[in-house]
Order: structure tokens, then sequence, then C-alpha cells
């Protein structure tokens, strides 16, 4: 098993994952990204998504196979005056957990940000996935209590969007 940045050939096992991820959570219906998309983010002019992919080298069955992903981007703390990485996804494909792909994956994005001098790996968790929390907390990750996460998509966002003279 070994962990590596993403490829362009890894992007449809890639949009795999990210289904399988939104299945888990319950949620496959908002699942709308496609392997264009994640091409051009990941690999066209102006990257704005990087990654990396856990590979089974050799499971006997599919050698060289993604079977985990951590799709991530930066973002900046003012506070602290640099970077960080926001990891959008970390998930590993139920047969291959327990087999420390998922901690490799989550060490390798605490090491870039070493490398690099970023202060902050940071994530989103739903309340309710215990096992996910726990393996967090035994990382060293600590929850932010007192923080909520808003949100403005689809028709919420396309409304605030619009100018109007009584806001």
């Amino acid at each position: 098993m070994s962990v590596r940045p993403i490829r362009p050939d890894d992007v449809p096992a890639a949009v795999a994952l990210v289904r399988e991820l939104a299945d888990y959570e319950k949620a496959l219906h908002e699942v709308r990204l496609t392997e264009e998309q994640l091409t051009g983010v990941l690999f066209g002019e102006s990257p704005a998504l990087f990654g990396h992919v856990a590979v089974a080298d050799d499971d006997g069955v599919h050698p060289g196979q993604v079977v985990g992903i951590a799709l991530w981007f930066l973002n900046f703390s003012t506070w602290r005056g640099t970077h960080g990485i926001y990891l959008e996804d970390l998930y590993v494909s139920p047969a291959h957990r327990g087999t420390g792909l998922g901690r490799e994956l989550l060490r390798t994005l605490a090491a870039v940000c070493v490398e690099r001098g970023y202060s902050r790996l940071e994530w989103s968790v739903l309340d309710w996935n215990a096992p996910s929390i726990d393996f967090y907390k035994a990382a060293g990750a600590v929850p932010m209590d007192g923080w909520t996460v808003f949100r403005l998509t689809d028709d919420a966002l396309t409304g605030f969007a619009e100018p109007r003279s009584d806001r």
C-alpha cells in the first residue's frame, strides 16, 4: 500500500470514491461531480484543488488500484498569516480500511503543511460519524467547539447574489 499525488489517470477512480463517500454520508443524490470537472480543477491552467491517492500496490487482485483519496485546497489564516490545507474529502474504500491508508493520507497532508510552512490542516466531519471522529482524535486533532459551519448553495446562493436595494 502506498500514497502518492493524484495523476490524471486516477480521476475516474477518484470520482467513483467521491460517490462512495457521498453514499456513505447518505447524500449520493447531491453529487454532481464529473470526471471533466475534477480533471479541470486538478490539472487545468490554474489548479484550485490538489489530491493524493492511496494505492493497493499488491492486493493480489487489482495491483495499482486507487482505493483511497484525499482531496484538498489551500485556505488562509489571517490570524496566523499563513496558508493552511482544507481537507475536502478523505475516504478509503471499506475493504481497505484498517490497513493504515487513511492515517497515511492524513499524515501526508500534515507533512505537506510542515514542509511548506502552512499553519493548519482542517476539515469537517459529520456529527454522527463516530468512527471518523475517533480516528481524527487518535491522530491528535481537536474539534472546533463553538464554531458552526454555514453554507449558501443553489437557490439561496443565487438569490442572495442578486443586488437588492433593501439590504
